[in-house]
């Protein structure tokens, strides 16, 4: 059962079906456009989005809100330090600007970043700064079906290869989403760690962690790497920050917060270029754009979710969920991992080819029969069209991401959850697909306009 006991509750919106055509039609088809009052069960996101608890309130109260140098700060310097080992902590007000700070400090334009994946933001980000930005994921990730434990992984192979080839393309860092967000949620072995962090040193590029669900990696090592099931979530999580060079983080994750992150490395001069920056753009180097309870806040935040019971928890909820889906007849990503599970739109909804985004057909769907928001990860988040609307570039799987926000539903919202999957499988082809009317160069997902495409169209 869950560790905690519920003591402040809100209510959900409760709309009837025309209510939420009218909303859908009204946003053009795009989700982040939904007011939140006309959403019953929200899974667009984990970031952000999680339950704080009654001592992370109380440390709140505590905030010191000095400009500089506030207690709040010390407090929460102490505790990052200590899990993460590095000497040089920054303070950031969420982690895509803890990424646009290193990135701007670190990359420069002709150079490459290797990762196991990149998430949407940290793409744009790299690529802002005229830098190019690869993914090198694992062999086994491709099969969404198997229950390879740690599909998050690097390619090694690949990442040698290109690091021994850098005076083609030079290699300016490489980035390990801990857990692989973009590649389904999956973990990142301890071992994969290692073996990076000896192929960075031997070239001297330096490794960074997007350490956003640490915790969430740390527990699935414990239960699912050789040799590490006598240590604590706590262990395992720093180790794997004194693997690296240094790490970004969205505290709205792992650090159960509403906003905030942080930067952190061991190289001095990387560090007080980074300082500089974020003095100009977020704060000073003791808020980063966070007020004092934020800080405290976030303190607190990352003790509690390396407890082994709140990442229990965590897991069981999220396996609970998995469990009623595959019921349901629907596919996921193989196995289920903490923060989202990854539907398989494009085998639920075959008849809907890439370019008509059977992802945001699902998307779509689940909230006009649920209520439900979710996120399409696959050819509306990846893909390409030329001017005409003609696919240039498909993702390799068409999914929706059911992210779970932290201490926030309970069974009974999951069962509704899978109860609608289970409707839609009933009779997928009903679904129908959509076609883009107006979209941004960047992350266009975020923005996009669409409409339905008709039967016959």
């Amino acid at each position: 059962m869950e560790p905690y006991r519920i003591k402040v509750v809100e209510p959900l919106a409760f709309t009837t079906r025309e209510e939420r055509e009218a909303a859908l039609k009204r946003v053009a088809y795009n989700p982040f456009e939904l007011r939140a009052d006309e959403v019953t069960i929200d899974l667009l996101s984990d970031s952000g989005t999680g339950a704080i608890s009654a001592d992370q309130l109380a440390a709140g109260m505590q905030g010191d809100e000095s400009y500089a140098g506030s207690r709040s700060f010390y407090r929460w310097h102490e505790v990052v330090s200590e899990l993460t080992g590095y000497p040089h902590i920054l303070p950031a007000h969420q982690g895509r600007a803890a990424e646009r700070i290193l990135f701007s400090s670190l990359l420069r334009p002709g150079t490459s970043v290797l990762s196991n994946t990149h998430f949407d933001t940290t793409r744009a980000n790299v690529e802002l700064t005229g830098c190019t930005a690869y993914d090198l994921p694992c062999a086994e990730a491709k099969d969404l079906d198997s229950d390879f434990p740690f599909k998050g992984n690097i390619d090694l192979i690949a990442l040698e290869q290109a690091l021994e080839n850098a005076d083609q393309t030079p290699v300016a860092a490489v980035l390990m989403t801990i857990t692989n967000n973009g590649g389904g949620g999956q973990p990142v072995s301890m071992d994969n760690l290692h073996r990076t962090a000896e192929l960075c040193r031997r070239h001297n590029v330096p490794m960074i962690l997007d350490a956003a669900r640490f915790a969430e990696n740390a527990w699935l090592v414990t239960q699912r790497e050789p040799g590490y099931a006598h240590r604590t979530p706590r262990q395992v999580a720093e180790e794997a920050f004194r693997l690296a060079d240094g790490c970004v983080m969205s505290a709205k994750k792992d650090g159960i917060v509403h906003i905030g992150g942080f930067i952190g490395l061991k190289d001095a001069e990387l560090a007080e270029r980074c300082g500089g920056l974020l003095i100009a753009t977020e704060g000073f180097t003791t808020y980063g754009g966070l007020s004092g309870r934020d800080l405290d806040m976030m303190a607190r935040g990352l003790l509690e979710v390396t407890e082994p019971a709140y990442l229990a928890e965590r897991a069981d909820i999220a396996g609970y969920l998995a469990a009623r889906i595959r019921e349901a007849g629907v596919d996921i990503v193989e196995p289920a991992g903490l923060h989202a599970l990854y539907v398989n739109a494009g085998r639920l909804l075959p008849h809907i080819p890439p370019h008509q985004y059977p992802g945001t057909a699902l998307v779509c769907e689940l909230y006009l029969r649920g209520g439900i928001r979710s996120a399409e990860l696959g050819s509306l988040y990846l893909g390409e069209e030329d001017e005409h609307g003609n696919p240039v570039k498909t993702a390799p799987y068409e999914l929706v991401r059911l992210a779970l926000p932290r201490r926030v539903y309970t069974r009974s919202h999951y069962d509704h959850v899978a109860a609608t999957l289970a409707d839609i499988a009933k009779n997928p082809e009903s679904v129908h697909g959509y076609r883009v009317t107006s979209q941004s160069p960047i992350l266009r997902h975020f923005s996009i306009k669409l409409e339905p495409v008709k039967s016959g169209d």
